[in-house]
């Protein structure tokens, strides 16, 4: 297939549709496609509740009066016919619509057959392989892009990881570790997919080695992404704790599917904490939340104290920050480098978002389909795209 066919799409309707523009994060999302999306692009909003979706116009209009003619489809994302038709007809469908376990099945499907390329905002590890299992190949064969965890899952730590492999020598042994310090507050959403990711360890498991049977192996090149252990960080200067989320995962995913990053790649994740009391309270706590989360009635109930579609205020959010320190090294190089940006769950994650679906929209990309990371499908040009947009990526020293 080649690139201009695979690109262009003739005959959609849309060049971007943005899937649960009502949420809380859809909301920002759409915003910012309001203020930032270039001219010509010919987008949408879709959701189950066309009100919603009127009165979240009426308010995009309020930025830019051009917003007030903007289509509006209504769908729910979990009726497969309806989602097949609104995959038909852009180019990029954008999804905002979690726990995305229960709710996003149908729209990756519904891409993966009509060629659309796909972002998510999903952190759910058990999501990511069962799409994997169930897609990737038709994916390829259709010139899709399905690309999972466009937001601050995994976003900074995949461009991150990939940004600082750029700064070692190629064909030798890498050794990466990220370190992620964050401010922020959750949202009902982001709770709601939390807690579902925790309360189904068996179901994740299970996906998992699903995964690793479909998953070709790779010849003559090592990746691992072990777990490592609570230590002090002498580089960053406080304690790190291991974060088995999603983020490594991704990381290993690029690394394995780009030889740049060395014939054996080790990436370890880890949360960082200036305190130790703080460190442990914090491991004592993901702890208690993932033993709540195997009992039905208790994820309910702490579900039910933020509801999806609310978050933090805009006062809040323009306090938050979020940094993700990397000390990778190989081949005698050395190199410290850092992604910090804004408020992680919302501002920066809706920018994330809306940027890589833009970037699969207009960007010049390596010709790519199937399952693939934001490294991966948009690398260099999601790393300008966001740099462009405010997210930093520095490096801090090297030797």
């Amino acid at each position: 297939m080649n690139e201009h066919v695979h690109h262009s799409r003739p005959g959609r309707d849309f060049d971007l549709v943005l899937f649960g523009a009502t949420g809380f994060v859809g909301a920002l999302t759409a915003e910012y496609l309001a203020r930032h999306a270039p001219a010509g692009c010919r987008w949408a909003l879709a959701g189950r509740d066309l009100g919603k979706l009127e009165r979240l116009r009426a308010r995009l209009a309020g930025l830019d009066p051009a917003c007030a003619a903007l289509p509006l489809l209504r769908a729910d994302a979990c009726d497969s016919r309806a989602v097949r038709e609104v995959a038909g007809r852009t180019r990029v469908l954008a999804t905002t619509v979690g726990p995305y376990v229960w709710y996003g099945a149908e729209l990756v499907a519904a891409c993966a057959a009509a060629g659309t390329d796909y972002v998510d905002l999903t952190g759910e590890p058990e999501f990511v392989d069962r799409m994997y299992v169930a897609h990737d190949a038709r994916a390829r064969e259709t010139g899709a892009r399905l690309v999972h965890a466009c937001g601050f899952d995994s976003v900074p730590a995949d461009l991150g990881a990939y940004f600082t492999v750029g700064l070692l020598p190629a064909g030798v042994p890498l050794r990466v570790d990220g370190f992620v310090r964050s401010s922020a507050l959750a949202s009902g959403g982001t709770l709601a997919s939390a807690l579902t990711a925790l309360g189904r360890g068996p179901q994740t498991l299970a996906a998992a080695r699903q995964r690793r049977l479909y998953q070709p192996r790779l010849p003559g090149r090592r990746v691992r992404g072990p777990v490592g252990a609570p230590r002090f960080s002498r580089e960053t200067g406080t304690w790190a704790l291991p974060l088995p989320t999603l983020d490594p995962l991704v990381v290993t995913r690029s690394a394995a599917a780009l030889e740049r990053y060395g014939p054996d790649f080790r990436y370890r994740h880890y949360a960082s904490v200036r305190h130790l009391p703080v460190a442990v309270g914090g491991a004592v706590a993901v702890g208690a939340a993932a033993a709540l989360a195997q009992v039905p009635a208790a994820r309910r109930w702490l579900m039910a104290r933020w509801e999806p579609g609310s978050g933090p205020d805009a006062e809040r959010r323009a306090r938050s920050w979020f940094t993700v320190r990397f000390v990778g090294e190989g081949g005698g190089r050395r190199v410290f480098t850092e992604v910090s940006g804004g408020d992680p769950g919302y501002g920066e994650t809706a920018k994330m978002l809306a940027e890589s679906a833009l970037c699969l929209a207009y960007d010049d990309l390596p010709e790519t389909a199937g399952q693939l990371t934001t490294a991966v499908a948009m690398g260099d040009a999601l790393l300008a795209r966001l740099q462009k947009s405010g997210i930093r990526f520095r490096v801090a020293a090297q030797d």
